[in-house]
């Protein structure tokens, strides 16, 4: 699902990735872990198309990442890749469905397919009561749920996670830890998720660690 050979960037004299091959299979679940600087949240960004490597190369589900531009790389981001952050992002003037509904939206999807879509995925994530709430109106926990489904809700090939868990108590974190291995084996969805976690770390299917830009 991911091919990433030689991938460098530096910003200024500073250089963060110094040359990062990485293979991700399809429906696997990986984690990249390391200290703060290492270049984990860069290589996430990269991987996602984010941000642009300085050299190397990036195939994701078979496409090309490199040479897109413009409307097709943002076609690719919002059809092929979804978003986790620590803190949810969610916009609070929108309630749940509607914040789920928006990428599907951009994704050019009726509004009637988009909110029974979005409907469906919140009520699998165990969230039908809370469609029409707000994030103000919802628990950390219920709201990186939410993160969650608007980051599935056009099925993306790859979700990327960064520090999906930092932000949340113990137990809320173990419920959303569990919550990508369901998704993994409900959709086979491919995972990579960046994190300090080492509970999370060992529930993968493989964990890689990055020291000074470099896996090791």
């Amino acid at each position: 699902m991911i091919q990433a050979k030689g991938i460098e960037k530096s910003f200024g004299q500073l250089k963060v990735l110094k040359g990062i091959d990485l293979h991700v299979g399809k429906s696997e679940v990986i984690s990249i872990m390391g200290a703060s600087g290492a270049g984990k949240s860069t290589l996430l960004q990269i991987l996602g198309s984010l941000s642009t490597p300085d050299a190397g190369t990036l195939i994701v589900d078979g496409v090309d990442v490199a040479h897109l531009k413009g409307n097709a790389l943002a076609e690719f981001r919002n059809r092929k890749v979804g978003f986790v952050f620590q803190f949810h992002h969610l916009l609070p003037e929108f309630t749940a469905l509607e914040n789920v509904m928006i990428p599907a939206l951009v994704a050019g999807r009726s509004r009637k397919e988009c909110q029974k879509a979005a409907t469906e995925l919140l009520s699998e994530l165990g969230l039908s009561q809370r469609l029409h709430h707000k994030p103000s109106e919802l628990s950390g926990g219920e709201q990186q749920r939410v993160a969650i489904a608007r980051a599935l809700i056009n099925r993306p090939a790859v979700l990327f996670a960064d520090e999906p868990s930092g932000n949340l108590d113990s137990r809320t974190k173990e419920e959303i830890h569990q919550l990508f291995f369901t998704l993994r084996d409900r959709y086979s969805q491919t995972i990579v998720i960046v994190t300090h976690d080492p509970d999370l770390a060992k529930m993968c299917d493989r964990s890689l660690y990055m020291v000074d830009g470099q896996f090791v």
